[in-house]
């Protein structure tokens, strides 16, 4: 399948890191930007979905910039206008958070290249799904739209509702692109494993 995009979102509070993770310095540039390089070295186009009114680092041409117009109702709503942006474009989108600064590109291709013939493929480590490192098609857009309706906001619901496959540690040779930072604590811990 060769007509893959990206979603990213960033439109969170970010309550815990006390300020927005999209402009944390990481190596010579800001934690968005990155994510954005990595994500556009795989696939294209690629959409970040911000808060309206939220103010964004500098992104390369070319990387769509999308208002979140359900900015209250989570990831969910995060992904709702990112599979709109993108319907017509792309028959299916790997979605990322703003905040994995270990995300590398064969990462995104292994999740990809386990979506086959499913609805949705999204790592599970655990008992815990990492629903910011998966594939949706976008033709769970419809499903989306109604558990919105709904007030329905987990994205747990909607892998119950579509064919979803769930990928076990051993499909991925490292674990690290799943490392996200929500405190300032994390977020130095970060920086000392990047800094080695």
């Amino acid at each position: 399948m060769s007509n893959i995009g990206g979603v990213i979102l960033c439109g969170g509070q970010s309550t815990r890191m006390g300020g927005s993770k999209a402009w944390l310095p990481f190596g010579d540039e800001c934690l968005l930007p990155r994510v954005v390089r990595i994500v556009a070295s795989v696939v294209d186009p690629v959409v970040v979905v911000a808060a309206v009114g939220q103010e964004l680092p500098p992104l390369p041409e070319g990387v769509a910039i999308v208002r979140d117009r359900h900015d209250t109702l989570g990831p969910l709503g995060g992904l709702a206008a990112g599979l709109a942006a993108l319907a017509g474009r792309a028959e299916a989108v790997y979605v990322s958070s703003c905040d994995v600064p270990f995300l590398n590109a064969d990462f995104i291709r292994a999740v990809i290249g386990e979506l086959g013939a499913h609805a949705i493929a999204v790592p599970r480590i655990g008992d815990y799904p990492h629903p910011l490192a998966g594939v949706y098609r976008l033709s769970v857009r419809p499903v989306v739209e109604a558990m919105l309706a709904e007030g329905r906001l987990r994205l747990r619901d909607l892998f119950e509702s579509v064919p979803t496959r769930f990928l076990k540690a051993d499909a991925f040779a490292d674990l690290e692109s799943l490392i996200n930072i929500n405190t300032p604590d994390e977020y130095a811990a970060a920086l000392q494993i990047f800094h080695g």
